[in-house]
């Protein structure tokens, strides 16, 4: 599937997605749907499969059948007759520029500011002018509201600081999608609500997400659709507020019932 992307294509497209590790069977042919605009929210218990289907849409890992589709791209091959050959690492590279991923844990570059981290990617990977990169960096930090800490250093910021940053940082390279894996998991309880805060105001300004969370509040509330996971598969999907309040499945209840 290639050619112009247009307001009818969706932005991700998984169709029979599997992966293994040796002999474990991680993902069992996913097949799920994200249009412009929306919110997904992949949830369900650890080891479900949901990180690792994050990680294949930006090819940090390899499927092994089926296909994703961003934004009308086949992302990490290129078929060719009936075949689908892996790219070259430097144009997975580029495919990946285009979408935006926050991680459990920060990574922040330690010995770099705030406002160092957030150019750093444009600069380096984009070309563009320090001096742009920097005032651009600055815009980002204030609209995650910390405008005031651009200068510090990661070891002088929160965990929710950290994890805003991290949330500019992504978005300092202007991707079309954003992944978050489990962006609050490693806060203190009292530093989620402001990362939470940033993401919901990312949704309202169109920005596609799909993100793995246990924050059911977040997913009744901003999500347009919420996938339930559970040993690989899709058990339950639908609307979020449908699905959490009134699930179908014996899985999906007994799963919402220690969460909710």
């Amino acid at each position: 599937m290639t050619g112009t992307p247009t307001s009818e294509v969706p932005m991700v497209h998984a169709d029979r997605v599997s992966k293994s590790f040796g002999s474990l069977e991680v993902l069992k042919s996913i097949s799920l749907t994200v249009n412009r605009g929306e919110v997904l929210c992949l949830v369900g218990p650890s080891g479900s499969g949901k990180s690792t289907f994050l990680r294949c849409i930006n090819h940090l890992e390899r499927v092994d059948a089926g296909r994703l589709i961003v934004d009308g791209e086949l992302i990490g091959y290129v078929e060719r007759g009936d075949r689908l050959y892996e790219m070259h690492p430097r144009e997975a590279a580029r495919q990946r520029r285009d979408i935006g991923m926050v991680f459990q844990r920060f990574n922040l570059f330690p010995h770099m500011t705030a406002v160092e981290n957030v150019a750093e990617a444009p600069i380096r990977v984009k070309g563009m002018k320090k001096d742009d990169a920097y005032a651009r960096a600055r815009e980002l930090l204030a609209r995650v509201g910390l405008a005031s800490r651009a200068d510090a250093y990661p070891a002088h910021l929160s965990g929710g600081q950290q994890q805003r940053v991290a949330i500019a940082r992504a978005l300092a390279m202007e991707p079309k999608l954003m992944l978050f894996d489990e962006p609050t998991s490693a806060l203190d309880p009292e530093l989620v609500g402001e990362v939470l805060q940033v993401m919901k105001q990312l949704a309202e300004s169109g920005m596609t997400m799909i993100v793995v969370t246990h924050e059911m509040g977040f997913a009744r509330e901003v999500a347009d659709s919420l996938v339930f996971m559970d040993g690989g598969v899709v058990v339950e999907s639908g609307d979020p507020r449908e699905v959490l309040s009134n699930p179908q499945h014996q899985r999906t209840r007994s799963f919402l019932s220690k969460v909710l």
